[in-house]
């Protein structure tokens, strides 16, 4: 099974709800990407910062489950910092690209680049997992 099989078989509730869709996964770099719904939106028509992190947030461990040492049981966030850059309206898709910056044996910090399909940066998002 390849790292993007192995993500888009995992029950992830949370991220289905949002309608995250993994594109491309290896150990160094996972792709997804979400249509702003107007579910997902401030009174603006544009997406509302909850949206954006919490993209980020599966993405990232998406991520680090892709790099579970054998012996893990999983992972949970320990923490999460936003930078938010831009806007995105409704109808636009968000891509999310997360790459590691340190992956450990207790814990993994991956940054994930949020931006529009035409490349507009919406959010930078700097994560920590720890690993179960």
């Amino acid at each position: 099974m390849t790292p993007l099989e192995k993500l888009q078989a995992m029950k992830m509730p949370f991220a289905e709800l949002k309608g995250v869709e993994f594109i491309e996964a290896e150990k160094d770099r996972v792709v997804a990407r979400m249509t702003v719904r107007p579910d997902l939106c401030t009174l603006h028509h544009t997406i509302h910062g909850g949206a954006v992190m919490a993209l980020a947030d599966s993405v990232g461990a998406a991520a680090t489950v892709l790099n579970l040492p054998e012996d893990a049981k999983g992972t949970t966030t320990l923490e999460s910092k936003t930078n938010f850059l831009g806007g995105a309206k409704e109808g636009t898709i968000i891509i999310a690209t997360a790459t590691p910056v340190h992956r450990g044996r207790r814990t993994q910090v991956w940054t994930t680049r949020l931006e529009t399909e035409d490349g507009k940066l919406v959010a930078v998002v700097t994560q920590t997992q720890l690993v179960l």
